[in-house]
């Protein structure tokens, strides 16, 4: 077994399948953050839960995995490089399959437990593999290996959407389980590969593991995220006041002093405490949180492209390959600047370039909607994003620390760009939320107030017998007060959503839920399905109330023939002249006019029982053509949409730039120095 980090040197060759082999495990492993992207909103659907517990899809892997780098590290080192990578791989093969299990059982707690494993094993991945790549490289070629971990990474975390809306394309949206299914054979491969040709690299000098400060760090870290992934940067005092917050961020205030405590009694901390005190690591260190942060913008560059340019959801992920290409190109690019210029004017160059691809995304891409201004800010993004992902990082990290503490030093750095790679999605979500906060009114008011109606049968004939009936003495007295609404006046339905309209409409939580996950493309299509619930809602209450009016002027109408009925019962016979005592005489073709009167009552009654009838079918054909009307107005709808969110992503990737600016501002602190021994 080989003690020393840089004792594996026996060749070319050997380094080649070591290449190999991490690169592999790291590219799998970068790739899944990403990959689920465009799938997010389809397994939201799937499983049934709403966008606020669906990005937990994401967040509890960034969580887990920021908890699990500095145990993988320190057990790194002590144990070896070789068993706890390959033991990440298996973690990271199992996860995925327990993730693709939950597409079979329909259980979104399924797969929360299959991305807590995937992340258990890629919080592993990652900071080994960097270590490995760090100290088994010659010092002069150190930089050009650390610019291909960074390449690999970079790559694999802004192609990640891509792969996705690959797999999604290729297997359908309903079969969403393969984009984690293929990690299992690539994983059984590498742990194969793994076993027969990877050397198990350790420190020199180890020393017993820090259980105390594990635990402690762990808790403390996990505390902290999840206190700052629930809370609502927008509304943020009354968020923090929630017990989501306010509790966790207690314990993490409480749990701060014990592991510090803990740090320094320990024979050999988790943490380095003294990074604390470095002037040099702590700048470092904040870099790596404004990159963290940075790095999670383009996890919304599928749904940015998809809101730009109009593409059903899951496509927007083959956008990212711009970035994927242009951030891999810049980080080989940043490795051999590293070896020549060093890490500092590198990262600046970095820093500066996102800003401008950030500045240009949020101020022209999003108000020239054009597949130009979409590559444009993605391509310049994508360099900027390759100059600072990984490599002038992970090289200033291992300039400031030694060979024996690579591993640690280089797991910290990763748990800090965690830290913001898990918070910063709770910040950006929330100028999306934000945005669309007023979407309902806003596509409330592009509607038809009134709903059209077909014109009943006989309802014009019918409210001109009733005019007649109420001004004729005798039948006004059997009418009495009887109400009835003139059909012929029925031609329109109220729509409106005001608390004080008749049949007002609340609107239900999935109606909602479904207006949330809309995309450009299908909010027309969730725009119908509000007004048809609307509709549905609403209608039953003014069928109630006409049917009973109806139902009232029949029971009248037949209650008035009834009595006259009566009456001509209880009348003296005719004559031999065929008059009747006290009667009008009858017309020439021998009508009784009193005959004739309940005959046009009776008529009547079978028209109004007629109305009744045709009144379901009548709202029904309303509610259709209130849904065509709705279509027809499907270019203003869509409009509105993108253009309302589209604000959201304006103001998201200003926040990215800004925090760019910061970490620019932070670099001008830092002093480049050689190798500390």
């Amino acid at each position: 077994m080989s003690k020393h980090p840089n004792t594996n040197k026996s060749g070319s060759k050997s380094l080649v399948w070591m290449s190999v082999i991490y690169l592999l495990g790291l590219f799998i492993g970068a790739i899944d953050t990403g990959i689920i992207t465009p799938a997010r909103p389809i397994i939201q659907s799937q499983l049934g839960v709403d966008a606020n517990l669906g990005i937990w899809m994401i967040t509890i892997y960034t969580l887990t995995y920021a908890a699990i780098i500095p145990i993988a590290g320190k057990l790194a080192d002590t144990k070896g490089r070789k068993p706890i990578y390959l033991l990440s791989i298996g973690l990271f093969g199992a996860g995925s399959l327990i993730c693709a299990l939950s597409a079979f059982v329909d259980s979104f707690g399924v797969l929360m437990l299959g991305r807590i494993v995937q992340a258990a094993g890629g919080g592993g991945i990652m900071p080994v593999a960097t270590a490995e790549f760090g100290t088994s490289f010659p010092e002069e070629k150190r930089g050009m290996a650390l610019g291909l971990v960074g390449a690999v990474y970079g790559l694999a975390n802004v192609l990640g959407a891509s792969a996705g809306s690959a797999v999604l394309d290729i297997a359908g949206v309903e079969n969403w389980q393969w984009i984690f299914l293929i990690n299992v054979p690539i994983c059984i491969f590498i742990v194969i590969a793994g076993i027969a040709v990877l050397p198990n690299n350790r420190a020199e000098h180890t020393k017993a593991m820090d259980k105390l400060g594990t635990l402690l760090m762990t808790l403390l870290i996990l505390s902290l995220l999840y206190g700052l992934k629930n809370l609502d940067f927008f509304n943020f005092a009354q968020s923090f006041m929630t017990v989501k917050v306010w509790p966790f961020i207690l314990a993490c205030v409480v749990l701060t002093p014990l592991f510090v405590r803990a740090e320094r009694k320990a024979e050999d901390p988790i943490f380095h405490i003294e990074y604390a005190s470095n002037r040099q690591i702590m700048i470092i260190l904040a870099l790596a949180l404004v990159v963290g942060c940075s790095m999670m913008g383009m996890i919304f560059i599928p749904q940015f492209s998809e809101n730009c340019l109009r593409l059903a959801s899951g496509s927007g992920g083959y956008f990212v390959i711009i970035l994927g290409i242009c951030s891999g190109a810049a980080s080989m690019i940043s490795g051999k600047l590293i070896d020549r210029k060093g890490a500092k004017p590198v990262m600046a160059l970095g820093f500066l370039t996102t800003i401008a691809g950030c500045l240009y995304l949020g101020f022209i891409a999003v108000r020239f909607v054009n597949l130009i201004n979409v590559i444009i800010s993605l391509v310049v993004i994508g360099f900027g994003l390759g100059l600072t992902m990984g490599t002038p990082l992970n090289y200033m990290m291992l300039r400031n620390t030694s060979d024996e503490e690579s591993n640690s030093a280089l797991a910290t750095l990763s748990l800090v760009r965690s830290i913001g790679t898990a918070v910063a999605p709770a910040i950006m979500v929330g100028f999306i939320v934000h945005a669309a906060a007023g979407l309902q009114t806003g596509l409330m008011e592009l509607l038809p107030e009134q709903v059209e109606m077909p014109p009943l049968p006989y309802a014009q004939e019918i409210d001109d017998s009733l005019e007649k009936m109420k001004s004729d003495p005798s039948f006004a007295a059997m009418m009495g007060d009887m109400e009835m609404p003139r059909l012929s006046d029925m031609t329109k339905m109220d729509m409106s959503m005001s608390e004080n309209a008749e049949g007002s409409f609340e609107m239900p939580a999935d109606v909602l839920e479904r207006l949330q996950n809309s995309d450009v493309t299908n909010i027309t299509e969730n725009t119908v399905y509000l007004v048809n619930t609307m509709f549905d809602a609403m209608t039953p209450t003014v069928i109630e109330k006409i049917t009973a009016g109806i139902d009232a002027g029949i029971d009248g109408i037949n209650a008035g023939a009834a009595a006259m009925e009566k009456a001509m019962a209880g009348m003296p016979a005719m004559d031999d002249t065929g008059k009747m005592p006290g009667m009008p005489p009858m017309s020439a073709a021998g009508d009784n006019p009193m005959a004739e009167k309940i005959g046009e009552m009776k008529e009547l009654a079978s028209k109004l029982t007629a109305v009744k009838e045709a009144i379901p079918t009548a709202f029904e054909q309303a509610g259709e053509s209130y849904a065509d009307a709705v279509r027809e107005n499907s270019d203003a709808i869509e409009d509105y949409y993108q253009a309302t969110v589209n604000t959201g992503y304006r103001n998201m990737y200003v926040f990215v730039a800004a925090v760019n600016a910061v970490g620019l501002l932070l670099l001008a602190f830092y002093r480049e120095q050689k190798k500390k021994d």
